[in-house]
């Protein structure tokens, strides 16, 4: 598969903040409204309440697929790029994963300490991307998966190049004041102000905390140009 085709899919699947989710119990589909967000791995997290009809669907029978959608190219919605995952979904009661997915729905904060929440890991079988019309690919895990090594090298380094990120850099790429960098991984970083949340792909995936710190460098000095010229 294309390292392009990708390399799209996971920029798509990064920057979802909503998606449709598909269950299913004794035979009968049920569609509904999730808000993803995405571990260092790639893999999908859901912050689900105990309450919701989807939950119990995934208690009793984990296979499941999300559909994430990106922008259409014009008038016509399926000109869309769109992404369906098809896994397993439960429960993690990992801390990081539930600090990472709040910090990428700040609005949520309030709620997501309640004790029927709990966060679902979807564990990728297989995808289907569709990059526009007549632009259909079937991937595996291993084709969209990011290189773990790298993955491991950039999440060790995730607090300390947070810290260590210049605000004036990050206004700069952001476009405005008070931005705050909430994560970093191997494809790009996730900037929040307020409830407000950005993601920012770099141009290519990195391999280490240098590669970001180059990428990060790299929009700052696209912006300061975009913005001589404008």
């Amino acid at each position: 598969m294309a390292d392009d085709v990708a390399w799209q899919a996971r920029k798509l699947l990064r920057a979802a903040r909503s998606a449709t989710l598909a269950t299913a119990r004794d035979g009968q589909p049920f569609a509904s409204l999730v808000t993803p967000a995405c571990a260092a791995d790639l893999s999908m997290l859901m912050l689900l309440s105990s309450l919701s009809e989807h939950t119990a669907h995934l208690l009793a029978e984990p296979r499941c697929a999300i559909l994430v959608t990106g922008t259409p190219a014009d008038l016509n919605p399926q000109t869309a790029p769109r992404l369906s995952v098809v896994g397993r979904a439960t429960p993690d009661p990992d801390p990081e994963l539930r600090a990472r997915w709040v910090a990428l729905h700040p609005y949520a904060a309030f709620y997501a300490g309640l004790g029927d929440f709990r966060i679902f890991r979807l564990h990728m079988e297989r995808c289907h991307f569709i990059g526009g019309f007549a632009s259909a690919h079937r991937l595996r895990p291993a084709d969209i998966a990011p290189d773990a090594a790298a993955v491991g090298a950039v999440a060790e380094m995730e607090t300390s190049i947070i810290a260590g990120t210049d605000a004036a850099m990050l206004a700069r790429i952001a476009g405005g004041p008070e931005w705050r960098m909430a994560s970093v991984d191997v494809d790009g970083c996730d900037l929040v102000r307020g409830e407000m949340v950005r993601r920012i792909a770099f141009s290519a995936p990195v391999a280490d905390a240098g590669g970001v710190a180059a990428e990060l460098r790299r929009l700052s000095a696209a912006a300061a140009r975009a913005a001589r010229c404008g």
